[in-house]
């Protein structure tokens, strides 16, 4: 199943960052601790292409530590890119935030030249919440939803620091389908966009290889990565007691107590991708996604022809 979830007001929001970048001297992008790869915006990427970047990985406590180790060691050696972690809800760390910038752009600072951030990312990833904290104050509205923030704003943090904070933004078009799912198990995709059972499935196939300790652990399971998929998430729907008529499984309950759990952290810390993992599936997906443009380019030249609106090749001479 292809995910995607691009409302009308993300393409007002590309066109006020391209617009707003001009002025900008950071970009701080929040990522997603427990999907890091997958929570960053390509869009965003070419939008901001050139500016330092500030790399924050947030939500660190629901995600793996050694994890999250390996992909701040993958951003700092990126040129011109620095890497945090935090829990946006922590202040201490958060004010880490506007060293960091200050050392991305030395050259800035003062009353002449203040400090011009853009903080951005992915709907749901917890911009608002890192916001007030680090202006002691509710200066954005917070909540567990994709597309809380629909406007952009300008918080003063000092007189020296101006930022900017702008819509959560998904990209037109995922082609990373493992993207897709993990996104949907974060919150970062709209709840109608997807289908929980499937997103459940595919979240209880990487967690039964790579936790699957924590897995039976929460749900009083054993051997659960001998299981399939399937199996799994009927034995997690009776062990939680989401049974209906028959005593048959409400797949669809089971689903949601998954999601639930994994957005929670009740199954623990985890993180559904590592550097390697997603630069595998990236790569994968850019091959799939150039097929795709090789055929579809296939079919309009096919139907301009048809249509006459250019002419037909010449056939090759007999020889």
């Amino acid at each position: 199943m292809a995910i995607q979830w691009f409302p009308g007001h993300m393409h007002l929001t590309q066109k006020a960052i391209g617009e707003r970048i001009k002025n900008i001297d950071v970009v701080i992008e929040l990522l997603d601790a427990r999907l890091p790869g997958s929570s960053a915006n390509p869009l965003l990427a070419q939008l901001t292409a050139g500016k330092p970047s500030l790399k924050v990985l947030n939500k660190q406590d629901l995600a793996d530590p050694a994890r999250t180790t390996e992909w701040l060691a993958h951003y700092n050696g990126l040129p011109g890119t620095r890497a945090l972690a935090l829990d946006a809800s922590v202040a201490t760390p958060a004010k880490a935030l506007v060293k960091a910038c200050f050392e991305l752009a030395p050259n800035r600072g003062g009353m002449v030249k203040p400090m011009r951030v853009l903080i951005c990312g992915i709907p749901n990833v917890g911009k608002s919440t890192l916001i007030n904290t680090l202006t002691g104050k509710r200066a954005a509205k917070t909540g567990d939803e994709a597309g809380i923030t629909k406007l952009e704003q300008r918080i003063s943090l000092a007189d020296d620091f101006y930022l900017y904070d702008t819509p959560g933004v998904l990209w037109p078009r995922i082609i990373v389908a493992r993207s897709g799912y993990n996104l949907a198990a974060s919150g970062a995709i709209g709840r109608n966009a997807f289908n929980e059972e499937e997103v459940a499935l595919e979240l209880l196939d990487y967690l039964k290889t790579h936790y699957a300790t924590q897995l039976e652990a929460r749900y009083k399971l054993s051997a659960a990565s001998a299981l399939s998929d399937e199996e799994l998430l009927d034995a997690i729907g009776r062990q939680r007691g989401a049974l209906q008529g028959g005593k048959r499984v409400n797949l669809q309950k089971a689903a949601e107590i998954v999601i639930y759990d994994f957005r929670a952290a009740a199954i623990g810390r985890v993180t559904l991708e590592t550097p390697q993992e997603f630069a595998r599936w990236l790569a994968e997906g850019q091959k799939l996604d150039a097929k795709r443009q090789i055929k579809k380019d296939a079919i309009e030249l096919d139907r301009q022809i048809r249509f006459k609106k250019i002419p037909r090749p010449p056939k090759p001479a007999s020889e």
